[in-house]
């Protein structure tokens, strides 16, 4: 699996580099990874931050005037890419006999299609907060992305929890 991979980073040396770069100039840093993806309308100001209490309100705002949408920079811009059939996540379930389950973008693009319309016919929309309670599975990201995907936002509690410690 290792092999048929290009890194994404050649080395500790480029690493190190990176966070230099992200320390010392954090604005340039993560305006040349945000500029990677899609934005629908691009931001003004990469970052705006009070860190220290001592200067006032700690405080952070990121890609100020910007909007995107996260599930359409994670499913849709690979699928309209041609990456559809390319592997998005693989899945090993926790049984032994269990086969390694495969995802690919286009499979995980129409699932999350699929559960943000059920979302939508039940009268979630854009602003309003949605709480999943799932167990680590590929439907738990599949529905976070469908959140997403309609401008809800989402907590997730994991679905281990008994209804006496969620209460």
């Amino acid at each position: 699996f290792l092999t048929s991979r290009k890194p994404l980073l050649k080395d500790v040396t480029e690493y190190e580099e990176m966070y230099a770069k992200s320390v010392s100039d954090p604005e340039a840093f993560w305006s040349e990874i945000a500029n990677t993806f899609h934005w629908e309308v691009p931001f003004d100001k990469v970052v705006e931050a009070n860190f220290a209490a001592s200067k006032g309100k700690v405080a952070s705002s990121w890609f100020a005037g910007g909007k995107t949408n996260i599930c359409y920079n994670a499913l849709d811009r690979h699928v309209s890419a041609g990456f559809g059939d390319q592997v998005a996540f693989h899945h090993e379930g926790n049984d032994e006999d269990e086969e390694l389950q495969t995802w690919t973008y286009s499979a995980v693009l129409a699932e999350v299609e699929r559960v943000a319309n059920v979302l939508k016919s039940k009268g979630v929309k854009k602003g309003d907060r949605v709480s999943i309670f799932m167990p680590m599975v590929p439907q738990l990201p599949i529905a976070m992305l469908a959140c997403a995907r309609i401008g809800a936002v989402h907590s997730v509690v994991f679905g281990g929890f008994s209804a006496e410690a969620l209460a």
